[in-house]
């Protein structure tokens, strides 16, 4: 080939793989489990904006767990608090069976060798500094999995080609590789301290469409060969559709529903869920044309004054004044299908 770029991993477009891997590990109990989790951010005269509100999911072994919503649901603050890059206000995150506040020193770096996280811009989480080489075998040498930097560098050249970059790609710096294959390095930052779960914070949407299924399938390939759990926060619901096992959709920081996937997207119960699904655009020119949208009324409330009741009624076609005195509880009304809703 007459082309100095040969050797490059040319990125192009990639359909996304047609069904999820069934690795799910159900039998070896979940990874992590939030009970009650809330974050409250107290401002000035007394106001406080609750922005996880009571949430509680688990996610075992080889699943995917997503979390959608509109833009100040919550979700991002809820991957902040599971890693406690924020301290939950109450609640508890149980991460394989200990529960993370209580841990602290070395027992604290160690859970976190296993708790990693995918940032949604990898312009931003890699430092413009350092070599792809260095940024990978860091974390490597300072906690102990590699002694020397040769060591390292070898390590740091394997987890290029986990991730489908090639070797050389270790002596480039981020501003010398593609929007896509900076997220491609940060996954293998990722993965370098051999994780059990990772939290995937938007990781597709600072990335051009055309190559968004390439990472989907990068992840999806994997967790079928590693067996990690994710807890995928996005907002673009076709992704979370695709990757996801079960979905948690949220509103002004509580959980409107939970179901696992393909019940959620074809049955889903909750209004706002419904809205969400309704609102999202369908490939096809012809069936969009002729798709009737329901928009959702109104706008989404401020956080600092947060509906009485339910905090989706004032924008809820089935709203009545019961709504506006009770709080939902998340109440399972099909198997495996929780919602929080008194009026369905």
């Amino acid at each position: 080939m007459a082309c100095h770029r040969k050797d490059e991993d040319l990125e192009h477009a990639q359909p996304l793989h047609e069904a999820k891997p069934d690795v799910v590990r159900l039998d070896a109990g979940p990874v992590l489990e939030l009970r009650d989790l809330s974050k409250s951010f107290p401002l000035s005269k007394g106001r406080v904006v609750h922005a996880v509100n009571s949430v509680s999911l688990t996610v075992h072994p080889g699943e995917t767990v997503g979390v959608v919503g509109e833009s100040g649901c919550g979700k991002t603050t809820l991957g902040r608090a599971v890693l406690r890059l924020t301290e939950p206000t109450s609640g508890q995150v149980m991460f394989e069976g200990q529960d993370m506040a209580r841990l602290g020193g070395a027992d604290l770096r160690r859970a976190r060798k296993r708790m990693q996280v995918v940032f949604q811009d990898p312009s931003s989480s890699l430092n413009p500094r350092m070599t792809i080489g260095r940024i990978l075998s860091e974390p490597l040498l300072v906690h102990g999995i590699c002694r020397t930097k040769a060591e390292a560098r070898a390590r740091a050249e394997e987890l290029l080609g986990l991730v489908g970059l090639l070797p050389q790609m270790a002596d480039r710096y981020p501003h010398q590789i593609s929007g896509g294959q900076r997220q491609r390095v940060g996954i293998a930052r990722a993965l370098s301290l051999e994780p059990s779960f990772i939290v995937l914070d938007e990781p597709v949407s600072a990335l051009d469409v055309s190559i968004q299924g390439q990472i989907v399938n990068l992840l999806e390939d994997i967790q079928s060969r590693l067996g990690i759990g994710f807890l995928f926060v996005a907002h673009d619901l076709a992704v979370v559709r695709h990757i996801s096992h079960r979905v948690v959709v949220m509103y002004l920081g509580r959980v409107m529903e939970t179901a696992d996937s393909d019940t959620l997207y074809t049955a889903p119960l909750h209004p706002y869920t419904r809205a969400l699904l309704d609102a999202a655009p369908i490939p096809d020119p012809s069936v969009e044309k002729k798709t009737r949208r329901r928009a959702l009324e109104g706008e989404l409330p401020s956080p600092l004054r947060a509906p009485s009741g339910c905090v989706f009624r004032t924008r809820c076609p089935l709203a009545d004044a019961d709504c506006a005195r009770e709080i939902p509880q998340l109440t399972e009304k099909r198997p495996g299908q929780s919602v929080a809703c008194i009026k369905v």
